[in-house]
């Protein structure tokens, strides 16, 4: 008999496939989708089951839903890879498709794994299969449908969008985990919370990266781990950017204030330090994004461009071309002009609408799209400034009834904001004059 403190021997299955819900009451996360009530449980418990696009990111369950639905609805499941298949092996899907219907009479659930991997023309190659109702297609994506997938494909599927799984939710899966391969083993809460860090709203990290830690904690004969068996036996994992980390997140700040300081060898000097310790790279561009919109805003909005197109260059190009996109948004937004006025208008208008009464939107500014409408003065007395002097409807009032004019934004001097200042200090000369003008009549 095997001894409490002996190594179990690790299945040949991995631990993220054994521990896939073979029910729906079993899926941990998607509330929005499964909850009662909510449309994904709905149409399981409904029997009719639409073709569907299963949007989020990775590791969130979008495999395990459609084998439960291939399951629930008693189909045959017959999955592609859009990574690895062609046309030919959409053929033969189809192909066995036909063979269940006629020698079993079961339909088939065709699933496709980022299906935004598919051209055009692979995409269309499932469309009179679906429409003739062969197969019940579900494909599932990372990236944006309404970009990745063609248009007649997604007008035939719904589209259901996946969530990152919360703390607690990745945290019932840990204690799955640990009852599963360890249940002698605890965790102090410290290395639950760099755990769920690194995994980062992603179920198979979280899992994959347990296995190895549980495993390696039975060989080690530890009922205890801490960050001490952590940091020596998962390391190389872990890096030294688990997310939440102090060290981690004291240099994404050294990086932001050195853009915001106009500093660009220092900024350039912390993203390569981050980069180096393994940061991901998709996290600091989005940061980098954060800092273009919040402390250079509309001096300089080439800024945003540039943050949101070094984005797009990784994802093309990977490392390391991609980082040196990442590396030129980060010298051009500390070289650039700046000003957080956008930033700070936006959250002074944010607070004061959420204090604020629900105010109606005046009657001139109202659509008028019908008779009825209009004979409510719908629209009534409305001045399209294009018809206006200088394309500007002087004294205008754009805010509710009762409202005072607001005044949230307040452009800087500097870069771009400069014009906009003058260009605001103008139209308000003339709203000036028109109501001085008014007044006099």
């Amino acid at each position: 008999m095997q001894s409490l403190f002996e190594p179990a021997s690790p299945t040949s299955v991995p631990l993220a496939e054994q521990l896939r819900p073979t029910n729906l009451n079993d899926v941990v996360g998607q509330t929005h989708l499964l909850g009662a009530g909510k449309p994904l449980r709905r149409a399981f418990e409904s029997g009719k089951l639409p073709s569907m696009i299963l949007w989020g990111p990775p590791g969130v369950g979008k495999t395990t839903l459609a084998r439960l639905i291939a399951h629930t609805a008693d189909a045959e499941f017959v999955p592609l890879s859009a990574v690895l298949s062609g046309i030919k092996d959409i053929r033969e899907a189809v192909e066995r498709a036909e063979h269940h219907l006629q020698h079993t009479g079961r339909n088939t659930i065709l699933f496709v794994d980022e299906v935004h991997r598919f051209n055009k023309g692979q995409q269309d190659a499932f469309l009179p299969f679906v429409e003739s109702g062969l197969i019940t297609f579900i494909g599932a994506t990372t990236e944006n449908p309404s970009f990745e997938v063609n248009s007649a494909l997604l007008s035939r599927a719904q589209v259901f969008v996946l969530n990152a799984l919360t703390e607690p939710e990745l945290n019932q899966l840990l204690e799955r985990a640990r009852s599963t391969v360890a249940p002698n083993i605890t965790l102090t809460p410290t290395v639950v919370a760099q755990v769920l860090d690194y995994a980062d709203g992603d179920a198979r990290r979280l899992l994959n990266f347990v296995e190895g830690l549980l495993y390696g904690a039975l060989s080690a004969k530890v009922t205890e781990i801490d960050e001490a068996f952590l940091q020596s036996t998962m390391a190389s994992k872990l890096r030294r950017f688990d997310k939440g980390g102090e060290a981690f997140y004291d240099q994404i700040s050294a990086l932001h204030k050195s853009v915001r300081g106009s500093n660009p060898d220092a900024a350039l000097y912390w993203l390569m330090r981050m980069l180096d310790g393994g940061a991901d790279p998709l996290y600091l561009a989005r940061r980098i994004v954060r800092m273009a919109i919040e402390d250079i805003g509309l001096a300089d909005p080439k800024a945003q461009t540039m943050a949101l197109e070094a984005i797009q260059i990784y994802e093309r190009l990977g490392s390391p071309e991609g980082e040196l996109a990442l590396s030129n948004a980060v010298l051009y937004l500390a070289v650039a002009a700046k000003s957080n006025a956008a930033y700070n208008a936006y959250n002074q208008a944010k607070a004061f609408v959420a204090q604020d009464q629900s105010r109606a939107v005046p009657l001139h500014l109202r659509n008028a799209p019908t008779k009825l409408m209009k004979a409510l003065d719908y629209g009534k007395a409305y001045r399209y400034a294009h018809n206006e002097p200088e394309a500007y409807a002087a004294g205008e009032q754009y805010f509710p009834d009762g409202l005072a004019p607001l005044a949230f934004y307040q452009p800087t001097p500097r870069g771009l904001e400069g014009k906009i200042s003058e260009k605001l200090a103008y139209l308000h000369q003339l709203d000036q004059q028109f109501l001085t003008q008014k007044g006099n009549q």
